[in-house]
C-alpha cells in the first residue's frame, strides 16, 4: 500500500462556532458543511473536520513555549503570509512562538482557541546555486541532492 496524500484531518474542539470562526477568519479555510456535532472545512487541496467535544480540556500554553517534537498540524503558506501572521496573532491575542529558522523555510507555531498546536510553514524563494557545473569530486551539481 502507498498513501497518496492526506485527505483530511480532525481537530477536537469544545465550541464549534468559535473554532469555525478561528479556522475561517484567521486561517482562511472555507466552511463546506455543518453537521450536528462537526463542521467540515476545506483549504487548498485538503480538508479539516472540527469535532465537538464539549468536555475537552484545552491544551496548555506549555505547548507553545517549546513546540518542537509535539503532535501538531502544519500548514504551508506563502513566506510573506508567515511574516504577516505574527502581527495578526499578536493583534488577536493568539499565543504563538517566535519563528524558527530552518534555512530554506521558517516555522511559526501557534495555538487555536482550544489549545491545539498548529504550525505555519513558509518557504523562502529558491535561489540559484552559487556555482553551477561540477562539484569538487567531479559530480554534476545539478544532479546532487541534499540528505
Amino acid at each position: 500500500m502507498r498513501v497518496r496524500r492526506l485527505d483530511h484531518f480532525g481537530v477536537d474542539v469544545a465550541d464549534l462556532a468559535r473554532a469555525e470562526r478561528f479556522y475561517t477568519e484567521v486561517l482562511g479555510m472555507k466552511t463546506e458543511m455543518h453537521l450536528p456535532d462537526q463542521v467540515l472545512l476545506s483549504y487548498g487541496d485538503g480538508n479539516c473536520a472540527l469535532f465537538l467535544r464539549p468536555n475537552r480540556e484545552p491544551g496548555g500554553l506549555d505547548q507553545i513555549r517549546n513546540p518542537l517534537g509535539k503532535s501538531h498540524h502544519a500548514f504551508e503558506v506563502a513566506y510573506a503570509d508567515l511574516v504577516a501572521a505574527q502581527a495578526l496573532f499578536a493583534a488577536r491575542g493568539i499565543p504563538f512562538h517566535a519563528p524558527i529558522d530552518w534555512g530554506d523555510h521558517d516555522c511559526l507555531y501557534f495555538l487555536d482557541p482550544d489549545g491545539n498546536l498548529l504550525e505555519l510553514v513558509g518557504y523562502r524563494e529558491r535561489r540559484a546555486p552559487a556555482r553551477a557545473g561540477r562539484a569538487p569530486g567531479g559530480e554534476d551539481r545539478d544532479a546532487m541532492t541534499a540528505c
